[in-house]
C-alpha cells in the first residue's frame, strides 16, 4: 500500500533578505528531522495518526517554529497555544486552545480525542486536563525565545503608533506547524499546532484548532493550514478542500490551489496548506513569499523547500 507524508513549518517565513545561509540550513535541517520522524513511523507500518503526531512533536520542540518552544507572544506577553488532531478513518478529532502549560499541545489535543468525549477544550480546562492526564507541563519561561520577544516589541510599537497592518513581515503575521499523512492501511490523519500571531489579542482563537478550518481529515484526504487564521475560518478552508474532492471531483492539487489562491488570496489574505489524498498525492500551495515545507509522496518523491522556486 502507498504511504505519504507532508509537513509545514508555517507560511510565516523569513524574507529572502533576512534569510542567511546559516538560517536556511537550520530550517532545512529542522524540516528534514520532522519529516523523517513521521515518515519512519509509516515505513515501519505505523498509523497516519502516529506519524503526524511524531512530525509535529519534532517541530513543537524546535524553537525555530511558532509552536511549542518557539511560540509567539500575545499582546500581554503571554504564551497561549492551540493544536488539533484528526483521524480521517474515523473522523475522530481533538483540539485545544489557550494552552499555557503543556509542553506539547499536540499530545493534549490527542488526549482530548482519545480520553474524553469532547472535541475542543480550552484555556483553564485544557491546562487542567494536561495535568490530570500526566502530560509534561512547564512554566511559561520554557517557551521564551528572544526572537519572539523582540518581535512582540516591534508589534507593540507599530500598534501604538497606529501603523498599518499591511507590510508587517510574514513571520510576525502568522506561523503554524502541521502534518498530514497516509498510512499503508489507507488511513489519513492531520495535526496542526501554533502559537498564533505575534501580539494577538489575549484569548484569540485562530483556525488551527477549529476542525474544518485549519485542520481536517476524512477518508478522502487530510489537510493542515497556515496563514491569517480568521480568513481560513471564514471559508472553512481545510474542509473545503475535502468537499471539492467529494462533490466536484477535483484533483487534490486543483482543490488546494482553488482554496488558497481564490478563496484566501481573493480576500487579500495570505497563507498556505499541505494536503495528502488516499492515492498518495501531495499538494503544498501557498499564497505568500514562501512556506516551510517538506514531503515524501506516494511515489517516493521527496522535497524540502522554503520559497516558491524550489
Amino acid at each position: 500500500m502507498t504511504i505519504a507524508i507532508a509537513i509545514h513549518g508555517g507560511a510565516g517565513v523569513l524574507s529572502r533578505e533576512a534569510m542567511t545561509p546559516d538560517k536556511q540550513r537550520a530550517y532545512r535541517a529542522a524540516l528534514t528531522a520532522a519529516l523523517d520522524a513521521g515518515h519512519a513511523v509509516l515505513v515501519r507500518g505505523g498509523s497516519a495518526l502516529d506519524a503526524v503526531t511524531a512530525s509535529v512533536l519534532s517541530m513543537e520542540d524546535d524553537p525555530l517554529f511558532n509552536a511549542g518552544k518557539g511560540a509567539a507572544f500575545s499582546e500581554e506577553g503571554k504564551i497561549e497555544l492551540d493544536a488539533a488532531v484528526m483521524d480521517g478513518s474515523t473522523r475522530n478529532a481533538g483540539s485545544v486552545t489557550g494552552v499555557t502549560v503543556a509542553r506539547n499541545p499536540v499530545l493534549l489535543a490527542r488526549c482530548v480525542m482519545e480520553a474524553t468525549p469532547n472535541v475542543m477544550v480550552g484555556f483553564a480546562g485544557a491546562d487542567a486536563l494536561a495535568r490530570q492526564h500526566g502530560l509534561v507541563c512547564v512554566a511559561q519561561d520554557y517557551f521564551f525565545t528572544q526572537r519572539r520577544w523582540d518581535a512582540l516589541q516591534l508589534e507593540r510599537a507599530r500598534i501604538a503608533a497606529g501603523g498599518p497592518d499591511q507590510g508587517v513581515p510574514e513571520d510576525r503575521r502568522h506561523g503554524t506547524i502541521g502534518a498530514v499523512a497516509l498510512d499503508d492501511q489507507g488511513r489519513t490523519a492531520a495535526a496542526t499546532s501554533t502559537g498564533g500571531r505575534t501580539a494577538k489579542c489575549q484569548g484569540r482563537i485562530g483556525d488551527s484548532p477549529v476542525i474544518g478550518a485549519g485542520t481536517w481529515a476524512d477518508p478522502l484526504c487530510a489537510v493542515s493550514c497556515t496563514g491569517d487564521g480568521e480568513h481560513f475560518i471564514r471559508v472553512a478552508a481545510a474542509h473545503d478542500v475535502a468537499a471539492r474532492l467529494a462533490y466536484l471531483g477535483q484533483s487534490l492539487q486543483e482543490a488546494c490551489d482553488t482554496v488558497i489562491h481564490q478563496s484566501i488570496g481573493g480576500m487579500g489574505s495570505t497563507g498556505g496548506m499541505v494536503a495528502v489524498d488516499v492515492r498518495g498525492h501531495v499538494a503544498t500551495p501557498f499564497h505568500c513569499e514562501g512556506m516551510y515545507r517538506a514531503f515524501v509522496d506516494g511515489q517516493g518523491r521527496r522535497l524540502v523547500a522554503i520559497y516558491d522556486e524550489e
